[in-house]
């Protein structure tokens, strides 16, 4: 059975720091991308960061870029996100995803393309 676990959210005042990680299990998804999206109350899922299977490339959403850095580790099936100069407006579940097909790529985050999806960390920002 497929698996992704995130962990690593809590609550941390603005300005402040904080690392998901997303481990995965069951199978490999070492030519999988990989991505991190959230969901705020009331608005709809976004993307948030997404990394190609090679680690090469990478997508950050506007909002985030600068400050949130998404990495990974095939050898051990995790991704990575570091979140820094958090704001009240990144309170969100945050979920990690991994894509159907192999070598996807991340110039477009498209949620459609992502079938395994984590159960999602909560995420608040106090300002």
């Amino acid at each position: 059975q497929v698996q992704l676990a995130e962990s690593g959210g809590g609550l941390v005042q603005a300005g402040g720091s904080l690392r998901l990680s997303c481990a995965a299990s069951g199978r490999t998804f070492s030519s999988n991308a990989l991505a991190w999206f959230r969901q705020a109350p009331g608005k709809e899922r976004e993307p948030v960061a997404a990394i190609s299977w090679s680690g090469e490339s990478t997508y950050y959403a506007d909002s985030v870029k600068g400050r949130f850095t998404i990495s990974r580790d095939n050898a051990k099936n995790t991704v990575y996100l570091q979140m820094n100069s958090l704001k009240s407006e990144d309170t969100a579940v945050y979920y990690c995803a991994a894509t159907s097909a192999v070598f996807v790529p991340v110039r477009n985050v498209r949620s459609d393309d992502y079938l395994y999806w984590g159960q999602g960390t909560q995420v608040t920002v106090s300002s």
